[in-house]
This record gives C-alpha cells, sequence and structure tokens, in this order.
C-alpha cells in the first residue's frame, strides 16, 4: 500500500516504533549518520532499540558491509537510513536482512534509482527531496507488516486504519500530492528511474572529479565505497576558506552550499531535478577557486 501522511520522517521515528515494537521484543538499528541516530532515540520511547552497528567510531564515512552486521533473528524490524544527508552517505544497495522485516527512512534517495520492493516491508520518505513539496510524507508498507498493527493505536498514527480509509482519516496535502502525480509523471517522461538514475550517477561524478582532482585541497567526507549520489560533501583546508567559498559562490548564483550545522564544511545537494548544468558550473567554479 502507498500512504500519504503528514508529520515528515520525522513523525515516523515515533510511528514506526509505536505500531510495531511498543512493549513486544526490540528492534534493530543500523546507524550511519545523524538521522539514523535520531530514528533510533525516537524509538527508544516505545520499546527496546538495539543498536545492530554503527559507523559512529569511524566518523560516518561508510556504510557497513552486510556481512558485518550482526542481526538479532528475533527482531520485530531492522531499520536503517538509505542515505544520510548531512554527512553525504549512502547504501549503494538494498539492504537484505535475511528475512527479518526491513524498514527503511529512504527520504532523501526515493525515486532517485531503481529500488526493490519486495526487500522491504515498510519504506517511509518526507517527499521535499525528490518526490514534491514539503508537508506530504509517502509511506509504502507491505499488507504482512500491516497485519501486526495492533488494537489500540490513535487512529492517526495507525498505519492500518489509514491504509483501510485510503489515507483520508483526515483531509490530506491535497495540493501536495497533486504535485506528487506531476512529479510522477516528469520521471516517467524523463525515461523512469533508470534514465534518472543515470543522470544522478553523472552530476555526482562530476563533482567527485573535482575533489580528487584538487591534490587535497577539497577532502570528501565520504569514504568512496560510500558516497552519497545526492548530496556531496567535503572540507576545504581552513573554517576561513570554508566561509569564503560559500560566499563567492553564492556570488556567482550558487547558494546553499554551506554544510549542516552540527558538522559544518560544504555540501552539495543534487536531488532529481538539480538540473547537470549545475553540477558543471559548480566543478569548475571549485577547479578555479582551488587554484587561485
Amino acid at each position: 500500500r502507498v500512504l500519504f501522511l503528514q508529520g515528515g520522517a520525522t513523525l515516523q521515528f515515533s510511528m514506526v516504533p509505536m505500531n510495531f515494537l511498543a512493549g513486544i521484543g526490540s528492534a534493530d538499528y543500523i546507524l550511519t549518520g545523524a538521522w539514523g541516530e535520531k530514528a533510533a532515540a525516537e524509538a527508544r520511547s516505545f520499546g527496546s532499540v538495539r543498536i545492530a552497528t554503527s559507523t559512529a567510531e569511524a566518523g560516518y564515512r561508510t556504510v557497513p558491509q552486510i556481512d558485518d552486521i550482526d542481526f538479532d533473528p528475533s527482531a520485530r524490524y531492522i531499520h536503517y537510513t538509505s542515505n544520510e544527508t548531512i554527512e553525504g552517505i549512502e547504501f549503494s544497495n538494498d539492504l537484505d536482512a535475511h528475512g527479518l522485516p526491513v524498514v527503511c527512512d529512504a527520504s532523501s534517495n526515493i525515486l532517485s534509482k531503481p529500488i526493490d520492493i519486495k526487500k522491504y516491508s515498510l519504506i517511509y520518505a518526507g517527499a521535499q527531496k525528490n518526490i514534491g513539496p514539503s508537508g506530504v510524507t509517502v509511506v509504502i508498507i507491505s499488507d504482512e507488516m500491516l497485519a501486526r498493527v495492533p488494537d489500540g493505536l490513535p487512529s492517526l498514527l495507525d498505519y492500518r486504519k489509514i491504509a483501510e480509509n485510503g489515507s483520508l482519516l483526515n483531509t490530506p496535502n491535497t495540493w501536495g500530492i497533486y504535485i506528487i502525480d506531476l512529479v510522477c509523471k516528469w520521471l516517467a517522461d524523463a525515461g523512469g528511474l533508470e534514465a534518472i538514475q543515470a543522470r544522478n550517477i553523472m552530476k555526482a561524478r562530476i563533482l567527485y572529479d573535482a575533489i580528487d582532482r584538487s591534490d587535497g585541497f577539497y577532502s570528501g567526507h565520504a569514504d568512496r565505497n560510500a558516497r552519497s549520489l545526492m548530496n556531496v560533501t567535503f572540507r576545504l583546508p581552513t573554517p576561513d576558506l570554508e566561509r569564503q567559498f560559500c560566499t563567492e559562490a553564492a556570488s556567482a548564483g550558487m547558494v546553499g552550499l554551506a554544510g549542516h550545522r552540527s558538522v559544518g564544511g560544504i555540501r552539495a545537494s543534487i536531488y532529481n531535478a538539480f538540473p547537470l548544468e549545475g553540477a558543471e558550473c559548480l566543478a569548475a567554479f571549485m577547479d578555479e577557486f582551488s587554484s587561485r
């Protein structure tokens, strides 16, 4: 089922454990960045949370190898974040939890590439990166997962009741859902998810190549095997140079490049709607700035 909700991915941090964890067993959380941390913290309000693996000690620069994850075979579900926007970390493949229910926060890379929907019990995503405007949250949930929702939950926080009522338990964000329809048509006209993935790979490669040819002037945050196609994060030699970089880039028409306030540095977000020409323009500016 595809559900349209409100409250953003942040509400899903609580809604998932409320529906599938509260008072029953524990859930495994995989931490690869700030959003995974926030999801696990919210889940602890409803039940037992077990950290199956975390890359925090490595500075959230990579993603774990599946064979290295210590899954609890009795876990109610496995939760992970497919793309961490702050650190610029992305899983390149769908997570296989060896038959356990997989819940994925795909807010920042949904619709950026094909995914194997059969591997997931629940996918949730705030719309505002690749799907549509803020104010809509998309939840894709299997019938098997819906059957596990307990009785007695508040109606607007009950996935089963929302599904039974076609996402119309209350008045939804009709304008936002209409825009999502237009975005889906735009994606189809552009060749579908395979075509948009190819374009996203090209945009990211242009920027990562600019980092890699800078002789260390730019240093990427993510390990090469975990580089995000949506959020390219890097540092310059000093904070003063980073501020100068952002100021001069803004004067040249490239805005919003300052990294998240919690980590600093530079972050170039290149979601589906961002044009290839924008990546080329930024790469050229990076070359010129580093040489100067």
